[in-house]
């Protein structure tokens, strides 16, 4: 069944739309797409490296990591994802999944079955080459983390990940101003930001004795936001936005 957002609510439709301007025809070929909507816990694994899945899935509520990992257990995230993401689009054409993903708080997700995309697709030319460019944005963030973790100071590698989080998040209208519900963990940054828990502990410490943001349990508030773009070397222009909506 499709999920039971409104239209102007669809985690779906407002991501595509953040970075493609849908036509109405197109707007609602989404909101009728076949959806089996599962409700996990936070630190359970959605898709794993190795599956051979048979459907994708978009993210329509709570936060999830995308991470490889190595032969003795360690993880690196490689990416986090937000409401509207479908974290295994590539599963459309990559047969078996080089990647796991795992939610980082409760999540509500969406599964399509390829069939049905593909149906979409063959119906929707315009919504090919908005998944396409999906998959090219996803690889441009890809390449910003790589920058990120390999020669940025983790002080800085922090403040960019604040700030691509609350872009984001503002995009798809889950922002207010300069403030968001951000549940990724200290050691959850550390894997993303390649440090120790500890690190990411004291530049956090430095960042808000900086007077740049606050942060009270999951909420973030970033208070000089021009002070924290430039903290993480920050430019949009890697997320290729061509619009953001205001909160709900």
């Amino acid at each position: 069944m499709p999920a039971p957002f409104p239209p102007d609510h669809n985690p779906l439709v407002r991501k595509l739309e953040s970075i493609f301007p849908l036509h109405d025809d197109e707007r609602q070929a989404l909101l009728d797409l076949p959806m089996q909507v599962n409700v996990l816990k936070d630190d359970q694994d959605v898709v794993r490296e190795g599956d051979r899945p048979s459907r994708c899935f978009v993210i329509l509520s709570g936060f999830t990591c995308t991470y490889k990992a190595t032969g003795d257990g360690k993880t690196q995230i490689v990416a986090f994802g937000v409401p509207g993401d479908m974290p295994d689009l590539q599963s459309l054409h990559l047969k078996v999944l080089d990647i796991s993903v795992a939610t980082l708080s409760p999540c509500s997700v969406g599964f399509i079955q390829h069939e049905d995309l593909w149906d979409l697709c063959m119906r929707y030319p315009r919504l090919t080459a908005a998944f396409w460019r999906e998959t090219l944005v996803e690889g441009a963030v890809f390449r910003e983390w790589l920058l990120n973790v390999g020669r940025r100071e983790a002080y800085h590698r922090m403040a960019h990940v604040l700030c691509e989080m609350l872009v984001r998040l503002r995009a798809v209208g889950l922002a207010e101003d300069h403030a968001c519900n951000l549940p990724i963990t200290q050691g959850e940054f550390a894997d993303a930001l390649g440090v120790t828990t500890v690190h990411v502990n004291r530049v956090l410490q430095e960042l808000r004795a900086n007077g740049l943001i606050e942060l009270k349990g999951e909420r973030l508030n970033v208070l000089d936001w021009e002070g924290l773009k430039q903290a993480g070397d920050f430019d949009p222009t890697y997320l290729h936005l061509v619009q953001e909506r205001p909160a709900a």
